[in-house]
């Protein structure tokens, strides 16, 4: 069972009792999938919601993975490829992405530069998931 205190996700900093506002510049940088993606930033978990403001370095695309919680990625900068379900979508700056649970899919920045993208996650699980073959 895990204690109210503490983070789903490694190194990810959990909201506790009175805490309500956070800088993700001064949060701990962690790695987005250790195992499959290149994106790294700030997480921060609430007891219903996880968040966390991505950087995805230019040109690296992560592997296929699932993970068993739906996802809400928002991009800010730059411009994000995202592979699901056959389909490879590229989204600049103000396009969101919905990647339902347990869909394999994959994404990563393009070659233009970095991208830099808000996302969102039910607490379900923690941010990382499970890495796959192929989407």
């Amino acid at each position: 069972m895990l204690a109210k205190s503490e983070a789903r996700t490694p190194g990810a900093t959990r909201a506790g009792e009175g805490q309500y506002v956070f800088d993700f510049k001064k949060l701990n940088q962690i790695m987005g999938g250790p195992e499959y993606s290149p994106v790294f930033g700030g997480c921060v978990e609430g007891d219903r919601m996880i968040v966390a403001l991505m950087r995805a370095p230019a040109g690296k695309m992560g592997d296929p993975h699932t993970h068993p919680n739906e996802q809400w990625i928002y991009v800010l900068e730059g411009e994000f490829e995202i592979r699901i379900d056959g389909q490879a979508h590229k989204v600049g700056a103000g396009g969101l992405i919905y990647i339902p649970a347990e869909k394999v899919h994959q994404g990563g920045a393009t070659v233009k530069g970095d991208a830099v993208f808000f996302t969102c996650k039910d607490a379900s699980s923690g941010l990382h998931g499970t890495k796959h073959a192929g989407v």
